[in-house]
């Protein structure tokens, strides 16, 4: 019973809430004379303590050592899994444009970048720039 129990521990998969106040974002936007609505949303998640460094970077080796090991483990061990990390920065974005009401008809993709630990998303608004969004965005 103590098997089942530590196996089903050691398989946790990290979610988004693990991120919870952990990630620091900042939401810029760009409003085009031609009315064309662009924005840069990054997202960076915060360093550990210097006292707790070392035992991060332990867990990350300890980490990749059991990846190595996975015989089921498609991939390589220089490859992180950035699936959650990724999860949690779309999530952010979307959260950012409901509270902000940025693009209220969606958004194009322009660029995306994520690594461990950072990532920025470039997008356009579906829609064009009102009297009111350049005098609430406009800096």
């Amino acid at each position: 019973m103590a098997f089942i129990i530590a196996s089903g521990c050691a398989s946790h998969k990290p979610d988004t809430d693990d991120f919870k106040n952990r990630v620091k974002d900042r939401f810029k936007t760009d409003i085009r004379s031609n009315g064309i609505k662009l924005f840069t949303y990054n997202a960076k998640l915060e360093m550990p303590d210097d006292n707790n460094t070392e035992l991060a970077h332990r867990e990350r080796i300890n980490q990749l050592k059991k990846q190595s090991r996975s015989k089921n483990s498609k991939r390589s061990i220089y490859t992180p899994d950035l699936s959650d990390w990724t999860e949690q920065i779309e999530l952010g974005l979307s959260k950012t444009l409901d509270m902000t009401g940025y693009c209220r008809e969606g958004f194009m993709e322009l660029s995306r970048m994520i690594e461990v630990g950072r990532a920025e998303i470039r997008g356009e608004c579906n829609e064009g720039a009102t009297d009111e969004d350049r005098a609430k965005f406009s800096s």
